[in-house]
């Protein structure tokens, strides 16, 4: 037991020397080039509902085809309010039987979104293929705990443009001290930058914002993306939060979204 505690220490000081448990301090600065939210004269209306199930998304609705919403919990608002404006919706979760509601624009696979096709497991790009579905009229939404870093990362580019609107929550960003997380987080949304747009972010109340390098970090945020052809324009923004946002989990304090994420550090 002593031997492998003592492993164990040698192996914890190897990574510490080699910053193997925290990123850098300039790494935060990179990250938000990614990520500053901006104007695109298209205005943010709430689809969904009130807290939980609800999202801020760009009004850009018109010819809207496809909706893509992989990750299917005890309520489907957003699906819903968008099968009810004639949108088809996609929806897949291996964790249950069926989708949530009944509805003629709904279509549910039993399966988990993955970085390959493998057991329950498909890959974003399958998904697509699968449906037959043609053009670029489409929205993803997705929250899938956490495989969201996987999916992204291995959609083509292609595919990934398909998409008018991607609104994701993110997961596990209290770990982004750790460089392989960081990485990941910084990969997706350098990735997603090439043709999107963020146009907003809000942090899940659900658990409180922690402190990493000066950066106060929400354990999970929902960030919105808009592709860049659909802006009208292009300009910085900072006015959070936005009438609309409203705490995801209403009995929980609800710290709005801290200001190193849209304003630059001096």
């Amino acid at each position: 037991m002593l031997r492998g505690l003592r492993r164990k220490f040698r192996d914890l000081a190897s990574l510490w020397r080699g910053g193997g448990f925290f990123a850098r301090p300039g790494d935060f600065d990179r990250l938000f080039q990614s990520l500053r939210p901006v104007h695109t004269g298209r205005p943010l209306t709430r689809v969904g509902g009130e807290a939980d199930g609800g999202y801020l998304l760009p009004d850009d609705f018109e010819g809207l085809r496809y909706c893509f919403s992989p990750g299917v919990a005890e309520k489907a608002n957003l699906e819903l309010a968008l099968a009810e404006r004639g949108v088809k919706c996609f929806l897949a979760d291996y964790s249950v039987d069926r989708a949530p509601v009944d509805h003629p624009n709904f279509e549910f696979d039993k399966k988990f979104l993955g970085k390959d096709d493998s057991g329950v497991f498909m890959t974003l790009q399958t998904w697509i293929d699968s449906k037959g579905v043609s053009g670029d009229d489409m929205l993803l939404q997705m929250d899938i705990e956490g495989y969201e870093y996987d999916v992204l990362l291995s959609t083509p580019e292609s595919a990934l443009r398909r998409f008018r609107i991607i609104a994701v929550e993110f997961h596990g960003l209290q770990k982004l001290a750790k460089p392989q997380r960081f990485a990941a987080f910084q990969q997706v949304c350098d990735k997603l930058a090439k043709d999107f747009v963020v146009v907003h972010m809000h942090p899940n109340n659900y658990a409180p914002p922690v402190v990493i390098r000066g950066v106060r970090v929400p354990p999970l945020m929902e960030i919105t993306f808009l592709r860049k052809d659909r802006a009208l324009f292009i300009e910085p923004r900072s006015d959070f939060p936005p009438p609309l946002d409203q705490p995801i989990v209403p009995d929980n304090p609800d710290p709005p979204l801290p200001s190193e994420w849209f304003s630059p550090r001096r």
